[in-house]
């Protein structure tokens, strides 16, 4: 069924839950929106240390986006909600993650506070993994000079990794939110180390498509920052499972859309279950065309019927 952070496994809420764990611990600390190569970077330093040392990594995220509590104005779209960046965490091959809730009270914690909790919690604490330039805390005063001077107090090590580079450029979420915004999904595949995908819930809609023949499987989607408006030739994740389709990403022109938000309509070839409340992950492997206002149904109909026909060709998909 839908998907908030409960629905992932492995998943602790509190720093005290650490002390559960089998020690040593190693953590990788990072907001890690999209996670980019530069965040498996360092959750894979983690992960590789805990290996060696038979030990057990942890990843320590935070919800909501910091910027979102601390400056809501210049808060980014997101690249993953917060329950696609822990399946996507998961799959790297981390068993626990710690979501910290992030609001203003947590944020005027001070870092020594953050990371004495930490130590105090792990059973032990053996090593924090954080991005170079990564700062925490109260007024942004913790950094990996900081770290490294509780790490000798508290007898665990600092590790800062390195930016990571590529195309000339240093990968960062900014980066790829404008990528992916441009419609340069090809771009932002290369960013990510992995193809940019849309997660999001199946909802009850107007149900416009089912009357034109082409029922649509329509998304809330958790994810903020969307490609551009269009139709696609797409295909969605369910339980593992690759289905074809065509998906249209925009504000429906020619069908009443109140409040003309941007939407995410998903219509799967051959399938004709119900998956109301379930997940979808929507891989975008075509941009077909920009989203256009038709002068009626029938022609909004033997255009999509279109887009089908094409896409299915994309996809390789027989009739």
């Amino acid at each position: 069924m839908g998907g908030g952070i409960d629905s992932v496994p492995g998943v602790l809420r509190t720093i005290g839950e650490l002390r559960n764990l089998p020690g040593p611990l190693f953590l990788a600390i990072g907001v890690f929106d999209g996670v980019h190569l530069g965040h498996q970077a360092v959750i894979r330093r983690a992960l590789e240390a805990a290996r060696r040392d038979q030990g057990t990594a942890v990843v320590v995220t935070f919800d909501p986006h910091p910027v979102r509590v601390l400056r809501p104005e210049q808060a980014p779209r997101l690249l993953t909600s917060t329950a696609h960046k822990l399946r996507l965490i998961r799959d790297l091959g981390v068993a626990h993650q710690l979501v910290i809730h992030f609001d203003h009270a947590f944020a005027a914690t001070s870092p020594e506070d953050f990371i004495r909790a930490l130590a105090f919690a792990a059973r032990p604490l053996r090593e924090i993994c954080v991005g170079f330039e990564w700062s925490f805390g109260k007024g942004r005063a913790g950094n990996l000079a900081l770290l490294e001077r509780m790490g000798t107090e508290l007898g665990f090590a600092e590790v800062g990794v390195p930016a990571v580079e590529a195309e000339g450029e240093i990968i960062s979420s900014t980066l790829i939110r404008g990528a992916v915004a441009s419609g340069d999904l090809a771009r932002a595949a290369r960013l990510l180390g992995r193809e940019f995908t849309i997660l999001g819930t199946v909802v009850e809609g107007d149900r416009v498509g089912r009357k034109l023949g082409f029922p649509t499987a329509n998304l809330s989607a958790h994810n903020e920052q969307y490609p551009p408006n269009g139709v696609y030739a797409v295909e969605a994740r369910r339980n593992g499972q690759m289905l074809p389709g065509v998906a249209n990403i925009g504000v429906r022109p020619t069908v009443k859309n109140a409040g003309g938000e941007r939407l995410l309509e998903v219509h799967l070839f051959d399938f004709h279950e119900e998956i109301y409340g379930e997940d979808l992950e929507i891989a975008f492997r075509k941009f077909l065309r920009p989203e256009q206002k038709f002068a009626s149904l029938e022609e909004l109909r033997r255009q999509i019927e279109s887009d089908a026909t094409q896409a299915r060709a994309v996809l390789s998909v027989k009739r």
